[in-house]
């Protein structure tokens, strides 16, 4: 669309429970998302946790490389997680009725239905705003940073999808990163209609290498939490031929590292095991250039950011054949795909890419490339900014 052609700015207000610093898909996408609606021309306004203890505000915050207003609410940190800040349910209301009676948003995007999207919901439901809802949230997973008893668990799990469905009716659209993201959601709550909207990147940031590998490293990104199930590929590593000689490199930090560290060196691979904690984005999309193959064993991807990022930068792709993963690896020509927690059949994967010959392994280089096409960031925003319209998205 021709910049004469465009409709007038909206006034968009992003409410997240999880944003920058934080580093996980949710925040991301989030961040990439309010960015680019900047570049377009669109006034973004974000709500998000305090950084600091009871340090709220409105500031003016360059997020992705554009300046934008993010509104920080007072929270407090969970302890028993590494970065999870949450607001106090009371106080977002009061912060929601101030700000949205301030500002006058044409539209609130929020992306989970956990305090601060549902006090902006709540709050903008009354004042009839739009409202356009991701769900990036599992309860399933927001229970691992508890230490509930498993019963316990599951009862909780079930209230937090009637929860979750109390929230998201008051949305004019729901959406979800993927198809099974979205059938997922329509099967724990009475929404129908869920869109699955990707949550997109810009391929031409990432570098593909193309060139023949001189070693074979394994990489993963993410967090390093319990429900990205690393420990199946550190149980892998030593089933693989010890003369393909692989090393592993866990790109991003969490509460698990120790306890995975340790698991390395009882497995006797510590030596070949690189944790790097939390690195710049230029660090990151190194690592992924410089791999052989991108390794997720998660069983609880809404979509996965990191292996969009992982296809853009050319590299094959092996994956838990769980959640919304399948979506993203097409079984025999980007990579393949494992029965989850089958450490056995993990090696054998990774087995038989290193054993690819050059031309082979290109070829599944080539085609990451191309499957990432389709989730351009560009495509994202469209869909975006046509639900924030009332309109229809163009397929």
């Amino acid at each position: 669309m021709s910049t004469t052609d465009r409709p007038a700015p909206l006034r968009i207000l992003i409410g997240c429970d999880t944003f920058l610093p934080d580093v996980n898909g949710a925040a991301r996408f989030a961040e990439r998302l309010a960015a680019g609606l900047v570049r377009r021309g669109e006034e973004v306004h974000v709500v998000a946790p305090a950084v600091k203890y009871n340090r709220g505000g409105s500031f003016v915050e360059t997020i992705e490389g554009e300046r934008m207003v993010v509104h920080r609410w007072a929270s407090w940190r969970w302890y028993p997680h590494d970065w999870l800040r949450f607001v106090l349910p009371w106080r977002a209301r009061s912060h929601a009725r101030k700000l949205l009676d301030r500002l006058h948003p044409d539209v609130i995007h929020i992306q989970s239905h956990i305090i601060v999207g549902r006090a902006l919901a709540k709050e903008g439901a009354k004042r009839g705003i739009r409202i356009v809802a991701t769900n990036h949230v599992m309860p399933e997973n927001v229970l691992d940073f508890t230490l509930l008893p498993e019963r316990a668990k599951k009862l909780l799990v079930r209230w937090g999808w009637r929860d979750a469905d109390r929230v998201l009716q008051r949305a004019a659209e729901v959406t979800t990163p993927t198809r099974r993201a979205a059938d997922f959601l329509e099967r724990n709550t009475h929404r129908r209609g869920v869109l699955p909207v990707s949550c997109g990147l810009r391929a031409s940031d990432y570098t593909a290498d193309l060139t023949p590998r001189r070693e074979n490293k394994l990489v993963f990104v993410g967090r390093v939490t319990l429900e990205k199930e690393i420990d199946v590929i550190l149980r892998a590593i030593p089933r693989v031929d010890p003369a393909l000689n692989v090393s592993f490199t866990i790109v991003g930090d969490g509460d698990q590292r120790k306890q995975l560290e340790k698991l390395a060196a009882d497995l006797g691979i510590r030596d070949r095991v690189h944790f790097t904690g939390r690195v710049s984005d230029a660090e990151l999309r190194a690592s992924l250039t410089e791999a052989s193959i991108f390794v997720i064993a998660s069983i609880a991807e809404l979509q996965s950011i990191a292996t969009m990022e992982a296809m853009a930068s050319g590299l094959p792709i092996i994956a838990a054949d769980a959640m919304a993963l399948p979506h993203l690896v097409h079984e025999g020509e980007n990579g393949h795909l494992f029965q989850p927690g089958y450490d056995r059949e993990l090696a054998e994967r990774i087995e038989g890419v290193l054993r690819l010959s050059p031309e082979e392994y290109q070829a599944m280089q080539r085609a990451s490339l191309e499957a990432v096409k389709v989730h351009d960031i560009d495509r994202t925003l469209d869909t975006f900014e046509a639900l924030y319209r009332g309109e229809t998205p163009a397929s």
